[in-house]
């Protein structure tokens, strides 16, 4: 009798969803979640900042003004606060601590004050032929021949290795003679009194491109 008195129960009927049901709101919060989620994922990836680029090469030592740069509009992702912006601006008195070539983006790490340097250009004027390659930012090894007091010039010797070069211009040719090409080389202050010594005491100077050197 028990068993048939059950089946004849009537089943439970399910009630209507009621918008005071805390799992339907945490339902529909999830949903608005998700969705605000994949919507600022988006809009992130196509996310472009203005950020300076170099019109020209910069040198070593170059005093920064807003005449070297252009605006471009790129999309950095997470990188991004690791160049210089156009929102954020140029440092005061800044000066470009590494070689800077056209077009690039501008690392913060590359500006700082001229206090900071701890390389200074030297001008070497070369009578021969540059190696193929040298170029601002090429790395070189610069060697000396000091005069032999005979009317001659002692065996070379390597004074600078890989040292950088900031600039190469070109000055010659003049009164005749072949065309002569001035480079600087970044010295550091150990190097400069024997480079100054050299320059000073009519040394012959070469220069060898050096680029296996990163540093």
């Amino acid at each position: 009798m028990s068993a048939v008195t059950d089946l004849a129960a009537p089943a439970a009927r399910l009630k209507k969803p009621s918008w005071k049901d805390p799992r339907l709101l945490i339902g529909i919060l999830l949903v608005l979640v998700s969705v605000a989620s994949v919507t600022a994922l988006l809009g992130n990836a196509d996310k472009t900042v203005e950020m300076f680029a170099a019109r020209d090469d910069i040198s070593l030592g170059q005093k920064i003004t807003s005449d070297e740069f252009s605006i471009v509009n790129v999309s950095l992702g997470e990188v991004e606060h690791t160049y210089l912006s156009a929102e954020t601006g140029i440092p005061e008195n800044a000066v470009a601590t590494t070689f800077i070539r056209k077009g690039e983006l501008i690392p913060g790490a590359s500006l700082g004050t001229a206090d900071a340097l701890d390389r200074k250009p030297v001008a070497l004027t070369i009578d021969s032929a540059l190696p193929e390659g040298a170029g601002a930012g090429a790395r070189v090894d610069v060697w000396v021949a000091m005069p032999d007091g005979r009317n001659g010039f002692s065996p070379p010797e390597r004074l600078l290795e890989s040292a950088e070069i900031s600039q190469l211009t070109e000055t010659g040719p003049a009164l005749g003679s072949a065309q002569i090409e001035q480079l600087h080389v970044l010295v550091t202050d150990e190097k400069m009194p024997g480079l100054l010594n050299a320059l000073s005491n009519g040394a012959r100077i070469n220069v060898v491109l050096n680029p296996g050197s990163g540093s």
